[in-house]
């Protein structure tokens, strides 16, 4: 293996943002583990696409971040004998009104902060002796990058059990960066609205568009920002470029939270 060679797992990249980021990562020459949970299919399409970018190894781990035993047998498959990468890009959702508080039960609450929350934790613990073996190998921090959301900073969003859930991810980023550094590093995105089936899935074509064409009415940019756009920042974060970033939490939003 080149002593330059990256190696990552990023979580839920069966498509969207995580494919986006992997495809870039595959373009570095990174070596790529790509998690799904229940879309094979496109999980085995994804990582044909990461080979032809130029990844010189790419597998496919089948898991559920929410479950650690899942966790660890997706870290497990990465097996490199270290990692430089990790990002925790899997996440899900329930669309509910904010003012509907009946809308949400406990149960949705758990398995929201189960799979936004505790399973970028339990991902970090699993791959910690990993990352750490990166770094050694290295002679730089190995980086671990969370996708959280606006909603986790303005308790926006598809529900209020979801903005919880990202808010949380946020302040665990601040807490993670002070207790794995030097070896690991811990930064954050949280991107705005992003043109992809997630809002199709949940609001129909209809209500996707309505939303898309809502966002960029608004936004002082003028765009809808794509799952590449926010892939961009992911990896600049998971590179060397970025070796004296820890902590942060790093807003993409096309200057949403500019508007009053």
């Amino acid at each position: 293996m080149a002593k330059d060679s990256l190696c990552a797992i990023v979580t839920g990249s069966a498509s969207g943002l995580g494919a986006a980021t992997a495809e870039i990562l595959a373009r570095s020459g990174a070596r790529l583990v790509i998690n799904y949970s229940s879309s094979q299919r496109e999980a085995e399409a994804t990582a044909e696409l990461c080979r032809k970018a130029g990844s010189p190894e790419v597998l496919v781990a089948q898991g559920d971040v929410s479950k650690d035993d899942d966790c660890r047998k997706i870290v497990a498959a990465a097996g490199w004998g270290r990692l430089d990468v990790l990002v925790n890009n899997a996440g899900t959702t329930k669309h509910v009104a904010h003012a509907d508080l009946d809308g949400l039960s406990a149960e949705d609450f758990q398995r929201l902060y189960g799979v936004n929350t505790i399973g970028p934790f339990q991902m970090v613990r699993a791959a910690r002796s990993l990352l750490e073996a990166g770094a050694k190998a290295s002679g730089r921090p190995s980086a671990v990058v969370n996708i959280s959301s606006v909603a986790g900073i303005s308790g926006v969003g598809s529900s209020i059990a979801y903005a919880a859930s990202k808010g949380a991810l946020n302040t665990m980023t601040l807490s993670l960066s002070r207790a794995l550094a030097p070896l690991i590093r811990v930064n954050t995105v949280c991107p705005g609205y992003i043109d992809t089936p997630w809002f199709t899935k949940g609001r129909g074509e209809a209500g996707a568009k309505q939303v898309r064409d809502s966002v960029v009415a608004k936004v002082p940019l003028k765009v809808a920002s794509s799952a590449e756009d926010i892939a961009q920042l992911v990896c600049f974060l998971a590179m060397p470029a970025s070796s004296n970033m820890t902590g942060e939490v790093v807003r993409m939003d096309a200057g949403m939270h500019l508007v009053t």
